[in-house]
């Protein structure tokens, strides 16, 4: 399983994998659960995992780092329901964090999430870029469901809107 497949589902606890997508959603399979579900982009929202950044006192970070500092960490992770537990944690964990602007539902979140990251045995790193990008070619790396997403939306037909006439 790669790190750059899973996303985060809005309304929908836990990680999962995007096995593949379509214009109106994505079929995704639980990291928890084992379970496999369409998920319609109507109701839901996708965030891959790779595109999310934590604010820092610095410039923003990538999630990947703060799941590397855990890693490298000889602290006990603390129980992801006790939000003053997890604030302790990053304070020592990651203290570049800005605490101000990263909530507390957050800081459990990723707690949560490390932790089926680590049962699931996840290789947590970036993808690498493509060869073309190496070479000085400007290359976009979006995820495969935006991608289908907006090229559903530039090929849909323009909504005719019908006006009523006057008759004279």
């Amino acid at each position: 399983m790669e790190y750059g497949k899973l996303v985060s589902v809005t309304g929908m606890p836990g990680l999962f994998e995007l096995l593949s997508s379509k214009a109106d959603g994505g079929v995704v399979k639980s990291l928890e659960d084992k379970s496999t579900k369409f998920v319609s982009t109507r109701v839901h929202q996708f965030s891959h995992l790779e595109s999310i950044e934590v604010f820092t006192t610095g410039e923003n970070v990538n999630l990947v780092d703060v799941f590397t500092a855990m890693t490298t960490s000889t602290e006990k992770l603390p129980a992801e329901s006790d939000a003053a537990a997890v604030k302790k944690y990053f304070e020592k964990v990651y203290p570049t964090m800005d605490f101000s602007r990263v909530y507390a539902s957050d800081m459990k979140k990723m707690v949560k999430w490390f932790g089926i990251l680590k049962s699931n045995e996840v290789e947590i790193k970036l993808s690498e870029l493509p060869a073309e990008a190496e070479s000085g070619a400007v290359v976009e790396n979006k995820p495969k469901a935006v991608e289908t997403k907006a090229v559903a939306v530039k090929n849909a037909p323009a909504k005719k809107i019908n006006t009523p006439r006057k008759m004279a």
